[in-house]
């Protein structure tokens, strides 16, 4: 029988190794014990690096688990691999991207009539940093493109799932307070990609 700390070990390595989220129900799986007990030795983990300021953190996305690279020492790892920083996001494209997190499923000609002006780059712009993407198409004459938030929204933003941000009552400032971050150079867009 395995101890509690070899299992988080083990843990630990296949979430390592994977390049994606991985379901609960599969670590529990694969680590072949309960679900209860898995999502207890992944919550210690996660208290554990959050508390020591490790340079990785656990994050649940969606009941999923994934090892990302602590914000604090981002810009080590940005040195490292030669990016460039991000500037913060325009209004124009924060607005586009609240829409599409409070609409979605929505298309082009739904976020351009609600804001009044062609949003061509700011969804192309989102679509690029892969917060957004393509979800499917409506069923309507010319089958436009329907546009809805990426895993890779939830691990960039912090959130363990929409819910988070949809029951929020000021999702503008929140959204807003999180860019002022960026702004500030705590956090980048590419810090998703490093996860």
């Amino acid at each position: 029988m395995r101890s509690l700390n070899e299992k988080q070990n083990i843990l630990l390595a296949m979430l390592f190794a994977s390049p994606e989220s991985v379901p609960l129900e599969r670590l529990a799986e694969v680590l072949e014990t309960d679900i209860p007990l898995t999502r207890n030795l992944l919550e210690d983990m996660a208290e554990l690096y959050k508390s020591s300021d490790a340079g990785i953190q656990l994050q649940e996305i969606d009941g999923a688990y994934r090892i990302c690279t602590n914000p604090a020492y981002y810009p080590y790892v940005q040195k490292l691999l030669q990016r460039k920083p991000r500037a913060a996001f325009s209004q124009t494209v924060l607005e586009t991207l609240a829409l599409i997190v409070f609409k979605q499923p929505i298309t082009r000609g739904v976020i351009e009539s609600i804001r009044g002006i062609n949003s061509d780059y700011a969804v192309n712009k989102l679509v690029e940093y892969r917060l957004v993407e393509e979800v499917g198409r409506l069923d309507a004459p010319g089958r436009p493109l329907l546009f809805g938030t990426s895993e890779e929204f939830l691990i960039f933003y912090g959130l363990k799932n929409l819910d988070e941000i949809l029951t929020s009552t000021e999702p503008m400032a929140l959204l807003q307070s999180i860019e002022e971050q960026i702004g500030e150079g705590q956090l980048t867009i590419e810090s998703a990609e490093l996860s």
